[in-house]
């Protein structure tokens, strides 16, 4: 069997424990935080560089999600899916991470976590 075969067959194997893994092994946050309104577009321009910081990466953000309501703009709503404890401990440790929390700490009027235990996790690939 050629190397590439080889890797093809590892890595579809791969691709195939990481999408059948239990959803119990996967960190789920969810987060409200109410941003000051006066300083809201400064905060999205820095949540957004963090979000797309962690996702392009750390392999273990499988998912971060931020929308505001459309009533309160300064509302926001996150959801975010970690592989595992590791990989979230990792991410809340990251420099890109640090870097949003003390750019931001003065924009944030008020943050709710919400500890969580996936239930169900689905999506469509390659989407």
């Amino acid at each position: 069997m050629s190397v590439l075969r080889i890797a093809v067959v590892v890595g579809c194997i791969w691709v195939g424990s990481v999408l059948a893994a239990e959803p119990t092994e996967k960190v789920v946050r969810i987060a409200q935080l109410v941003i000051d309104p006066a300083q809201l577009a400064a905060y999205q321009t820095a949540v957004k560089e963090e979000i797309a910081d962690s996702v392009r990466l750390e392999p273990g953000v499988l998912a971060i999600y931020s929308v505001a309501e459309k009533d309160h703009p300064n509302r926001l709503h996150f959801f975010e899916i970690y592989a595992n404890e590791a990989a979230y401990k990792s991410h809340i440790a990251s420099a890109h991470f640090q870097k949003y929390v003390n750019t931001t700490k003065s924009m944030i009027v008020s943050r709710t976590l919400i500890e969580t235990d996936p239930v169900q996790l689905s999506a469509q690939q390659g989407q």
